[in-house]
């Protein structure tokens, strides 16, 4: 499959970082260069974390379920246009890209051009998927646009203002009926070990994840979007939290 599979059905823009569409310039927002340029922005961290065993191991071996908790929840077969909000280190969107229906599509979004560089190597044999240079807590898609949204493992690396915009524009963009699936850490139950561990962990290196401790996914819905309904689930004593929204 050429390079064309992986752009958007509409003419794309170019750009020193490749194909894809380019709808406006973004910058890369401030609290990403400061606080996670070591694992999302340099070249060489990309190449360093982009390696299943070592996102597994993060996870502490749960990245897989996870990954299929998420996916399953849109279900074994894709249907119509669904999102990915912002890309994911390991196989989740070749996963994502092999459940797509030969009439549907996955669109996947990042505002950083590195990211979406190292996503295109990894879905460019898919010719339903297309990628956007966009922010997920500004996206640039009308209301409604798409039939299911999944957001995998961002919300603890935005401060908690960016993370509320993300939830809304989620919600915003999914059709009426349409579902919006977090997966996300949360806090741990008492006795689990993990609790402890994590603490020093998230403080040095992930700063805004312990906003996920104290709060629920569903107190960053503004009252005027609350969906139909709000299901949450956890795993590993509590570590991780999936939460489907349906518009």
């Amino acid at each position: 499959m050429n390079e064309e599979a992986v752009a958007l059905d509409t003419q794309p823009s170019y750009n020193n970082y490749g194909k894809y569409e380019v709808s406006r310039e973004l910058g890369i927002p401030e609290y990403l260069q400061e606080t996670y340029w070591w694992a999302y922005l340099h070249p060489t961290a990309v190449n360093l974390f982009e390696r299943q065993w070592l996102v597994n191991l993060i996870l502490w071996g749960n990245f897989s379920r996870l990954r299929d908790a998420a996916l399953n929840e849109i279900g074994p077969t894709f249907e119509g246009r669904n999102l990915q909000v912002a890309c994911v280190y390991g196989d989740f969107s070749q996963r994502a890209a092999s459940r797509l229906s030969k009439e549907s599509r996955l669109d996947i979004v990042d505002v950083a051009p590195v990211q979406l560089e190292n996503v295109k190597k990894k879905v460019k044999s898919f010719a339903n998927v297309f990628l956007h240079h966009d922010d997920s807590s500004d996206l640039s898609f009308e209301d409604d646009a798409f039939d299911n949204v999944v957001v995998f493992f961002l919300l603890h690396e935005q401060p908690e203002a960016v993370r509320e915009q993300t939830v809304r524009e989620a919600l915003r963009v999914v059709r009426p009926g349409g579902k919006v699936v977090f997966v996300d850490y949360h806090r741990p139950k008492r006795f689990n070990p993990f609790r402890y561990v994590m603490i020093p962990i998230l403080h040095l290196l992930e700063p805004f994840a312990l906003g996920l401790w104290r709060r629920e996914i569903s107190e960053w819905i503004p009252e005027k979007d609350r969906p139909q309904s709000i299901h949450k689930e956890t795993f590993f004593g509590s570590l991780y939290q999936k939460v489907v929204l349906v518009k």
